[in-house]
């Protein structure tokens, strides 16, 4: 019984290995050779000067953190690609005074997934978050770069989350 035992957990071990599924605590279960995220162009009305080179590295920072994937320049298992659609600051809680308390940031990009292996898996989708900051500071300095920071944490463990994960 024992014996039967071993060859059961060697058996699962082993076809877990032959196969590419495997299963992480990033919720990753998918895990392709190879990858691309082309640039993300920024096309929203207000544009930020460098955001769209932000963006485009947070996305191949965070797939190459998570994934055993290796970025290719051309001809990627699954490839990434779109364009930031919205960059707006808006006031957000008004004071007595009727004016603006706080503020909020929020980016929004479009993102066209691409599975050259199971085209069922493609996926076009908008991914959006913010970060609010008070209303008498400037979104310069730290205030921009801890809420560039969070979005783009944020949209890029989305944007994971929807394409190689179970979620």
């Amino acid at each position: 019984m024992k014996t039967l035992k071993y060859i059961l957990i060697g058996f699962i071990c082993l076809t877990s290995f032959a196969c590419k599924v495997n299963y992480s605590f990033t919720g990753i279960t998918e895990t392709p050779d190879t990858f691309q995220v082309n640039f993300f162009e920024n096309n929203a009305d207000l544009v930020e000067p460098g955001l769209d080179r932000l963006f485009t590295n947070a996305l191949q920072d965070r797939i190459l953190n998570q994934t055993s994937a290796q970025l290719v320049n051309t001809g990627g298992e699954v490839i990434y690609e779109g364009e930031i659609v919205e960059y707006r600051i808006s006031p957000m809680t008004a004071t007595a005074e009727n004016t603006a308390a706080e503020n909020r940031l929020t980016m929004s990009v479009n993102v066209r997934y691409i599975n050259t292996q199971d085209e069922e898996k493609d996926l076009e989708q908008r991914f959006s978050f913010f970060y609010d900051y008070p209303a008498n500071a400037q979104l310069n300095g730290s205030i921009k770069d801890t809420a560039f920071e969070e979005i783009l944490e944020r949209l890029t463990q989305d944007i994971l989350n929807a394409t190689l994960a179970d979620w």
